[in-house]
């Protein structure tokens, strides 16, 4: 499964792709930040994380995409830009009929370190260590949009793929109910008298 993480941010937007599979090696396939000036217009700054966050979908092709759950903080004014962000994101894999799971912040780190309170320097080692890199993912929107993607793989994975063998249960159940009712019924259409006795 290859996954895009995205650490939604107005300034700086970390983009991370991982692909891989519970319980089998984890290959980085990209990250970067998108990046937008915060002297810029409001408006035009969205534009800018819709152009990069779209591209990179285009280019990587995810099959789908875990976007940090943004919370209220103090200041409102940043938050709002957060959730802005993650809405474009999520906007963006709509678009591509891709899925899109959010996650909290301590599902991320839980994920990869284990600890649901780890600080960003935990997340980034853990992240460098998972993915095998040579030099630690910077900076830390990067390393947490890596660390999305990851929890996604492991946990969001490993769901889909519970979903799908519900899915096949249910469907095999309905195909047996079925064949029985069809093979009850057919017995009793084939032997009943015609109507009138015999044709002439």
């Amino acid at each position: 499964m290859r996954v895009m993480g995205v650490d939604p941010g107005l300034t700086r937007c970390g983009v991370g792709v991982v692909e891989g599979a519970p319980g089998r090696r984890l290959h980085l396939v990209h990250v970067s930040v998108v990046r937008t000036d915060p002297g810029e217009d409001h408006a035009l700054r969205l534009l800018g994380i819709e152009r990069g966050v779209e591209a990179l979908m285009d280019e990587l092709a995810p099959e789908a995409v875990a976007v940090e759950r943004v919370f209220s903080q103090h200041n409102v004014r940043t938050v709002m830009g957060t959730a802005q962000a993650a809405g474009i994101a999520m906007l963006a894999a709509a678009r591509r009929g891709l899925p899109v799971a959010l996650h909290t912040p301590s599902e991320a780190k839980a994920a990869v370190t284990g600890n649901g309170r780890a600080d960003k320097a935990q997340v980034t080692r853990m992240v460098t260590r998972l993915l095998n890199l040579e030099t630690a993912p910077r900076p830390a929107d990067a390393a947490d949009a890596l660390a999305l993607a990851i929890c996604h793989v492991w946990r969001g994975g490993a769901q889909q793929r519970l979903a799908r063998e519900q899915r096949s249960r249910i469907e095999d159940a309905a195909r047996a109910e079925r064949e029985r009712l069809a093979a009850r019924t057919a017995p009793a259409v084939r032997t009943a008298p015609t109507r009138g006795g015999t044709s002439q």
